[in-house]
């Protein structure tokens, strides 16, 4: 039976890297997630084989939990709160993960090794820090109030990054302690747990609305090195290698959003956006141009080259089905249309990429900053739809800016910019968007996805 199982573990293995390869694309994706899945399906099925595992009814409750859960998450939460539901998903894995080293200190604290003590203390150090940290990452992207706190702004003190750095060599002490005399010291134990859940509190709290998408990026690679250290800790070798592919591909993500923002991750940690007041640039001085629905069409109808760029407005609208039909109703004028899709844009890593994909839109009408940015000179309308910091001029010219350096879409070079908004509110970073103020730009206020049927009205009546 032993021998079955691990060969089922290797085909699961297969499967999880597979599909992992899969998903690097947005046509494979969704077959990438069948394929994963699969492997951690046939995974279940042959754990329950074995035979040290709690009784098989605890196990049918909480697989009727989870599916009750899962179908409701899937069909209530709408795409404007995935990023809120992925810190979540982050969190519970962390906190499972804890949970599980708890439980192997329990059954075995009178015969542990320093080996095992090691591992249990690194799966309570990752996990607790990965569940608290991604319960406040969650209430920042919610927007939730503490009183007369907004946590979805960085929360900053005097002398912070020294104490965070006591506070993690306070627990790495115990933490080693606990590795080398784990008996009888429970409370070395249940120190390293407190620590964790308030060290994961202290490391996101300073982290402004700007970086989340790195930040849910770091905090889901923490939960898949959580589920490696699990499997050290419980010698279960399918648990180590999944473990592994998620904390190293969160790691190569994260590695990808921080050049996005051409910023490292020791800056994102202790460099919140938003925690500096910057005064107003003289970019951002001039008139604004409102343009209505109507005069927005003239302009797109006569168009050649249309690039849509998509941002958080986006989706809170729900306006991507309303572009995709948009962006039809062009190309049957003759127009060439993209959509061009900054790595952060969004609240977590390919946020617009999953809108869009949603909503049909075709896969090779996608293009990155590198392809786009060299021919935006020659693009006729750009049509940015709720995104402010992604296309901010700020960052290529205004070095005091807090984003200068970062990579944008310079939508600003095209010959007529439509920017769909509500209002002139600043972006998730807080900082003003000179774009706003620019000579070609034409703001086009109101709901986006009202903006785009009013757009759609004008093609259909014309």
């Amino acid at each position: 039976m032993s021998t079955i199982i691990q060969v089922a573990y290797l085909i699961a293995a297969f499967f999880f890297a597979f599909g992992l390869k899969m998903m690097s694309s947005p046509s494979t994706a969704r077959r990438g997630n069948f394929f994963s899945a699969l492997g951690m399906l046939l995974t279940i099925v042959v754990t329950l084989l074995h035979q040290e595992i709690v009784q098989y009814q605890w196990i049918l409750v909480g697989m009727v939990l989870g599916l009750l859960l899962g179908t409701i998450a899937a069909v209530r939460v709408p795409l404007t709160s995935m990023p809120e539901l992925v810190a979540v998903f982050n969190g519970l894995g962390g906190l499972a993960s804890l949970l599980v080293g708890w439980e192997a200190y329990n059954q075995q604290q009178h015969q542990l090794s320093w080996f095992l003590a090691t591992t249990i203390s690194l799966t309570i150090l990752i996990g607790g820090l990965t569940f608290s940290g991604s319960m406040l990452a969650w209430a920042k992207l919610k927007g939730v109030k503490f009183k007369a706190l907004e946590l979805s702004q960085p929360l900053r003190f005097s002398g912070q990054q020294i104490l965070n750095t006591l506070f993690l060599i306070g627990i790495l002490v115990l933490g080693i302690s606990f590795s080398f005399e784990p008996q009888g010291n429970q409370w070395l134990l249940l120190g390293l747990i407190g620590g964790a859940l308030l060290l994961g509190l202290t490391v996101v709290m300073p982290i402004g609305g700007a970086d989340m998408p790195i930040v849910i990026s770091l905090l889901n690679s923490y939960s898949g090195l959580a589920a490696c250290t699990v499997g050290f800790v419980m010698l279960n070798n399918i648990l180590i290698v999944a473990g592994a592919l998620v904390g190293a591909s969160g790691l190569i993500l994260t590695n990808i959003m921080c050049k996005a923002m051409n910023r490292s991750l020791s800056n994102v940690l202790f460099s919140g956006f938003g925690s500096i007041v910057v005064k107003e640039s003289k970019l951002t001085q001039g008139e604004i141009r409102p343009i209505s629905a109507a005069d927005a069409y003239l302009v797109i109808e006569a168009a050649q080259s249309v690039v849509f760029v998509p941002g958080y407005g986006l989706a809170v609208a729900q306006a991507q089905h309303g572009v995709r039909e948009l962006g039809e109703l062009l190309e049957s004028n003759g127009c060439e249309v993209r959509y061009a899709i900054h790595p952060v844009a969004g609240r977590m890593p390919g946020h617009m990429n999953v809108l869009l994909a949603e909503a049909n839109v075709p896969y090779d009408q996608f293009v990155e900053i590198e392809d786009v940015n060299p021919k935006m000179e020659m693009v006729d309308v750009c049509i940015v739809i709720g995104a402010n910091d992604v296309v901010n001029p700020a960052a290529r010219d205004d070095s005091s800016s807090p984003i200068h350096g970062m990579p944008i879409i310079e939508v600003d070079r095209s010959r007529v910019v439509i920017i769909l908004k509500r209002s002139m509110a600043k972006g998730f970073a807080g900082i003003d968007n000179p774009l706003f103020h620019s000579h070609n730009s034409r703001m086009l206020f109101g709901d986006a996805k009202n903006s785009i049927q009013a757009m759609i009205g004008e093609f259909k009546r014309s």
